[in-house]
């Protein structure tokens, strides 16, 4: 019989650095999606606090740090990377792993806008966008979850399936970034 070896999303494809900008697959742990029952997000928000460290973000959001994250995914809806989820979150939630189904990027450097101006209708710059902001939206073609989480650096969630088109269109957006400057 053959034998399997697991793959990231992203292997063989990154890293990438083009110009000033450099695009890395990252390794963000267990993925789990949690999703209140109805009138529970408080409760779960304050079991997320006792057992994480973080609480359940509001809209547009993000708590946590590296290595312990949540990010707000749609109404009710969340994605919290890093530890394996407390079981008491289950009384108050659905918990879902994920941790396969994604491929998660982080996109730093000088430019970093600039390159993300080019595919997303999302005004992310600094003013407008700030480190624990993220979006639901479009990356050129594709829905991707977008997260500042650095002065000049983002996190960048696409399904698993996507990774090739998203690692291609990001390296696109990149050269014709470094070709202008």
């Amino acid at each position: 019989m053959d034998k399997l070896i697991a793959k990231t999303p992203c292997d063989g494809l990154l890293p990438l650095s083009v110009g000033t900008v450099k695009l890395s697959e990252e390794d963000v742990g267990a993925i789990h999606s949690i999703s209140p029952y109805k009138g529970k997000q408080k409760a779960v928000s304050e079991a997320m606090k006792v057992a994480h460290g973080m609480a359940y973000p509001s809209a547009n959001r993000s708590t946590g740090k590296a290595g312990a994250r949540a990010v707000w995914f749609g109404p009710a809806h969340a994605m919290m990377m890093g530890p394996e989820p407390d079981p008491a979150l289950s009384e108050n939630a659905a918990i879902v792993d994920q941790s396969d189904a994604w491929a998660v990027v982080r996109l730093e450097g000088a430019g970093v806008e600039d390159v993300l101006a080019r595919v997303v209708p999302v005004d992310l710059r600094k003013a407008q966008f700030k480190r624990g902001h993220t979006a639901r939206t479009l990356l050129f073609h594709m829905t991707a979850s977008i997260t500042r989480v650095g002065e000049n650096a983002f996190q960048i969630m696409v399904f698993r399936s996507m990774a090739g088109t998203l690692v291609h269109d990001l390296k696109r957006a990149m050269e014709g970034v470094a070709a202008r400057g």
